[in-house]
């Protein structure tokens, strides 16, 4: 008789994404259904429920029938059988890798990998898919039990809407029910997490911050001569004005400038070999990033 791990090595490539997917969707959305694995790949609804069908008979256990879901769920047991569930895998980490770009050797800055464990990311990723309230307890840097040397940092209670990647780390967006407002929270603070029954009562429509753009108009540091101000104006594609605009969410603004080493003083004082470009509408930018001014 075959064993189960020898055709689970048997099975071919584009079968195997499939059930990969499978196996992270089930972990990461808390539930995976037939429509799910039909959509993802552009496969029939009979096609996926035989890829479902042999997901579970080759991990078997891993996964239960839920009817009020219309899908499967991890079981107690759920290991991993087909994918590698780690945070860096399940989470885009830098733009390009290790891989090779149309057959070339590319290479990206080794930063620190700032992530939570799986299971506090999944908790995290399923309260998302499900709409659900997530209770955490979380390390702030401005938190009083940090400095008291306290080993359990707050609870607080979330409803989280979406991941963001800021390039050099991720935070989750969500309501924060003990401040009545929308936050972020850095995935690498989080020490536990739990999705929680209740369902959420926010969401990124009642977020302002998050649903509102507003135009970046940014210059090349008046303290470069005019060849580096011209050659700046080059590489971001501008030609007319001199101006660079850059539409962003009002909740991504900091990030954007922090990210594109903008000086934010209001007589432009910093040194413009390490921040290159200058921000021209301070007045209209700083009430919605108020930190990043600081």
């Amino acid at each position: 008789m075959i064993s189960k791990e020898k055709m689970r090595l048997d099975v071919k490539w584009a079968t195997r994404q499939r059930l990969q997917y499978i196996e992270m969707m089930a972990w990461y959305g808390g539930v995976v259904t037939r429509g799910d694995v039909a959509k993802a790949f552009g496969i029939s609804d009979a096609a996926a429920t035989k890829d479902l069908k042999l997901y579970n008979d080759l991990a078997p256990g891993n996964l239960g029938y839920q009817h009020n879901v219309f899908g499967f769920v991890p079981n107690d047991g759920f290991t991993a059988a087909f994918s590698d569930l780690s945070p860096a895998k399940a989470l885009p980490i830098g733009p390009y890798g290790a891989d090779l770009i149309y057959g070339l050797a590319s290479a990206s800055l080794p930063l620190p990998v700032r992530l939570p464990s799986h299971q506090i990311l999944a908790q995290i990723t399923r309260a998302i898919h499900g709409r659900r309230k997530l209770l955490i307890r979380y390390r702030s840097l401005s938190d009083r039990d940090i400095h008291a040397g306290t080993d359990s940092p707050p609870q607080r209670l979330l409803e989280p809407h979406t991941l963001v990647d800021t390039g050099t780390r991720w935070h989750v967006r969500a309501y924060h029910e003990e401040s009545c407002d929308f936050r972020d929270f850095v995935l690498s603070r989080i020490t536990q997490a739990e999705c929680l029954d209740t369902p959420a009562e926010s969401g990124e429509q009642y977020d302002e911050d998050w649903t509102e753009s507003v135009s970046l108009q940014l210059a090349p540091h008046s303290g470069l001569d005019a060849l580096k101000r011209e050659s700046l104006l080059l590489d971001y594609g501008v030609a007319k004005d001199g101006v660079i605009e850059v539409e962003v969410r009002r909740a991504l603004l900091g990030y954007m400038l922090q990210r594109m080493n903008v000086d934010t003083t209001p007589d432009h004082a910093m040194n413009p070999n390490a921040y290159q470009l200058m921000l021209l509408n301070r007045d209209e930018i700083e009430p919605f990033a108020a930190w990043a001014f600081n």
